[in-house]
Order: structure tokens, then C-alpha cells, then sequence
């Protein structure tokens, strides 16, 4: 535990450690090695001033895996992100609505939380652009680190960001939360945008048997057409649970994006969030509703 006290409910707070508009998961006994911008889907609890020397120290977060795949690529616009970040925070998280200084790092667990921005993501978010793919979408910030565990079988290349969830399941693999993209490979019934409902379904079952232990059930929470920086596009968003004794996990929330980006192979977003870190469902909504074609 560092600095925050025992009565502290769980939920985001601002980065102990001050990272501009970012935020960070309080369990109730420590915090999380995942941050991610303030924004929809996150509702970022407020904090009070605390005495002089009691400061909490910067929580641990472990470095990004060495390796990185050459199709995707981070791009940082130091300064510009720098400046815009800090305008955003300085709009976000500058003051409460009775001018609290929002900065301030102790916990105060009988303030409600405050409802979310209305932006998706701050201004001058980096963002993963998959020229492979066709697409572009937000970088989650730090903890995630980019994707470089292999091309998944529903791509013919996979980019993205991943972390680990779990360091050993009963298979011997790992368990992660990913944000990944790609072109779709053949075998998944594309045969242009009249097909991407049809399509997306496939795919969702290719991932469903291929990634999750079993047996396990699904819900289907959305499956409806959309249109993404006007190009057809259709999501499948699922919630699949198991009890399969090993695994951390119970069960995960999941969405695919299939995006018509006018190459000969769609573009496919893949967004998972396990039940141990449900905190960050509103991960799901915030990514697919900043997808950009390039």
C-alpha cells in the first residue's frame, strides 16, 4: 500500500505519480500497473489535499517487453502532445466543482465520484496507426505495451497493444487484455460490405474457439452496423464466461469491429477486457468509437 488509506473505495483516480490527464485503478489495497487517459467509460473519483510529507510514492510499473513488430507504429509528437495534454488535464482534472485543486494526491473516500468527460480522449492522445490494416485508434497509455506476441489466425498481420493478465494458464500460454488489429485473412466468408455482418460472426467464433478455455457460454450484447470516418463497419460485442479451474479469469468481454476500409481485405479491430480487470470495460466503447481509416 503507498499513501492511500485502508477506507479508500476502490475505482480511478488521478496518476499519483502527476501523469498529465492520466489515471490509475485504486483495488481498495493498492494500485494498478494500468493507466489510461481520463474520458467516457472511466468515472475519475476526486481527491483531497493531503498534509506536507504524505505524499504517496509512484507506484511500480513494469517496462514494456523488448521486443516490436515493424507494421504498427507509436506515433509521438513530443511537444505538441505534451502542450495539449496538459491543456486537456488543466480542463479535465484542474478543479472540482467547488474549485478543489483536483491535483492533490489523498483519497477522500466519501466523495462520490465525478462523472467522466465528455471527450472520448484528451486531445493529441497518441495513436497506433496500422498501415496495414487501414486504420488508426488511440494508445491506451502506460502499461499497455505495443503487440508483439505473433500474428493472430484471423489476420494476415496483428498490431496493437497488449498486457498480461496472467502469467501462466493451465495451457502454458498467458492470459492478456488486448486492443489488436489487422486485415482479415481468407477463410472468413469476406466477399465485400454486404458480407460484414456474416463475416464478423465468423470471426468472432474463430476467436472464441481459439483464445478461451472451454466449455464456456455467450451473450451478445451488441451485433449492429455502423459506420466508421464514413466507411461501412459492423460490431459484435460478447461476454463470454467459463469456470474452468487455473485460470484467473471467469470470463471476458470482448468486441470486434470489422471496418470496409476499400482494400481488398476488411480491417478488423479486436478489443478484450477479462473479468479480473472489468474496471476497464469502458476500454471497449472508448477505442471503438475512435477508429479512424486512413
Amino acid at each position: 500500500m503507498t499513501g492511500v488509506g485502508q477506507d479508500a473505495a476502490p475505482g480511478w483516480y488521478p496518476d499519483p505519480a502527476g501523469a498529465p490527464g492520466m489515471v490509475r485503478w485504486w483495488s481498495g489495497t493498492e494500485w494498478s500497473d494500468v493507466m489510461m487517459p481520463a474520458g467516457p467509460g472511466v468515472e475519475v473519483h476526486r481527491v483531497a489535499a493531503r498534509p506536507a510529507g504524505h505524499e504517496p510514492a509512484a507506484p511500480e510499473v513494469p517496462p514494456a517487453p523488448a521486443g516490436r513488430r515493424s507494421h504498427a507504429r507509436l506515433w509521438v509528437a513530443a511537444g505538441a502532445v505534451l502542450v495539449l495534454l496538459v491543456a486537456a488535464v488543466v480542463a479535465v482534472l484542474g478543479t472540482g466543482p467547488d474549485g478543489d485543486d483536483a491535483s492533490a494526491t489523498a483519497l477522500d473516500p466519501g466523495i462520490a465520484p465525478v462523472p467522466a468527460p465528455g471527450e472520448p480522449f484528451p486531445p493529441g492522445t497518441v495513436r497506433i496507426i496500422d498501415e496495414v490494416a487501414g486504420i488508426s485508434y488511440p494508445y491506451l497509455g502506460e502499461g499497455w505495451s505495443e503487440f508483439d506476441l505473433g500474428r493472430q489466425l484471423e489476420t494476415t498481420a496483428t498490431a496493437g497493444q497488449y498486457f498480461t493478465t496472467q502469467e501462466a494458464t493451465p495451457d502454458g500460454g498467458i492470459f492478456i487484455s488486448q486492443c489488436t488489429s489487422g486485415p482479415v485473412a481468407e477463410g472468413y466468408g469476406w466477399a465485400g460490405p454486404s458480407t460484414l455482418q456474416s463475416t464478423v460472426t465468423t470471426l468472432a467464433a474463430s476467436v472464441r474457439a481459439n483464445y478461451y478455455p472451454g466449455p464456456n457460454t455467450i451473450e451478445v450484447r451488441r451485433d449492429e452496423p455502423r459506420t466508421v470516418d464514413g466507411r461501412p463497419a459492423h460490431l459484435l460485442e460478447f461476454q463470454l464466461s467459463w469456470d474452468v479451474e487455473g485460470y484467473d479469469a471467469s470470463g471476458e468481454r470482448a468486441a470486434l469491429l470489422l471496418v470496409d476500409v476499400g482494400r481488398p481485405a476488411p480491417a478488423l479491430l479486436y478489443v478484450s477486457i477479462p473479468n479480473t480487470h472489468a474496471e476497464l470495460y469502458g476500454v471497449i466503447d472508448r477505442v471503438i468509437t475512435d477508429v479512424d481509416v486512413l
